[in-house]
């Protein structure tokens, strides 16, 4: 059966270009009403003009959807929470919330001004959860809800020159985690996108990648089953080049290690430590203790 999304609303953040505009693009054109956010900045954060919103914008309701535009910058929770509210006025309901929009200041660690640490966080993380929070409630209120943060391969597994990319990247897959248990008595799915996509934030690695494969067009086929009414929850989808793999943060089972000599032990015992046989992924936080007191219960009895 062909997902569909009529009736649906959509807020997608960072909509003017890139991975953004495909998923407004591909929503709207199967049926959803869709908020085409976007500041307009440069690929920095620098600037703003709504040009590139608005075109998107044109291009949906060109193929006869509906659209509207929003230049909130996702760090002002005042202009989301506006944002969010003239939505609510026109269209009654926000079913999804696509958090896109980001921006690179990519330095070396040693090199980086923490400004642009802080900046690049607030983008990505604090813009996440601006939005995220304005349309919480009304989610909740409507017992439906599809939130997808956008995390990234340098927050998962590292990138260099990016640790203020990866740190905010990897920050997201801990707000999905814990929102997800949060929002499932409402229908509230909350999922991470890692994207491999060309777009203006990859521009700069030229030859280093066969840009012709990775297309944005590419990911958002993941993006829709993320937010469709049929989507997981607690997932992290990574998409790119037709190519579709989950990521997964898992738990060993360890060894339990007492003593005066447990340092050493650490040390010794450490590729037990990392045996990955019997390796979980946890439903919640509270599993790696369990883990823990179940291996000192077992100590202690026997």
């Amino acid at each position: 059966m062909t997902m569909q999304f009529e009736g649906r609303v959509a807020v997608v953040t960072g909509a003017g270009g890139g991975l953004g505009r495909e998923h407004a693009l591909a929503l709207a054109a199967r049926g959803a009403r869709v908020v085409v956010n976007d500041l307009g900045g440069a690929r920095d954060g620098s600037g703003r003009s709504a040009t590139a919103a608005e075109s998107v914008v044109a291009e949906i309701e060109a193929a006869g959807g509906e659209a509207m535009v929003n230049a909130a910058s996702v760090t002002d929770h005042a202009a989301v929470q506006v944002m969010v509210d003239q939505v609510m006025a026109k269209w009654g309901r926000i079913d999804i919330l696509v958090n896109n929009a980001g921006v690179l200041r990519d330095k070396t660690f040693a090199k980086m001004e923490l400004e642009d640490f802080r900046f690049v966080l607030d983008v990505h993380l604090m813009g996440a959860v601006n939005c995220t929070k304005a349309v919480w409630e009304v989610m909740r209120r409507q017992n439906y809800g599809r939130v997808v943060m956008t995390t990234s391969s340098s927050g998962l597994y590292g990138n260099f020159g990016q640790s203020n990319y990866g740190a905010a990247k990897m920050a997201l897959v801990g707000l999905m985690q814990t929102l997800s248990i949060e929002g499932a008595k409402n229908d509230i799915r909350v999922n991470c996108l890692a994207p491999t996509a060309h777009t203006r934030t990859t521009e700069d690695l030229g030859a280093a990648l066969p840009l012709e494969a990775l297309g944005p067009e590419l990911v958002t086929p993941g993006l829709l089953h993320l937010v469709s009414e049929a989507a997981p929850t607690r997932c992290i989808l990574a998409a790119g080049a037709g190519g579709f793999e989950r990521a997964y943060v898992t738990l060993t089972q360890g060894v339990r290690i007492v003593g005066e000599d447990a340092p050493e032990q650490v040390a010794a015992q450490f590729d037990a430590i990392s045996d990955r046989t019997g390796e979980i992924v946890p439903e919640m936080g509270a599993a790696q203790g369990l883990i823990e007191l179940t291996k000192a219960k077992a100590a202690l009895s026997s």
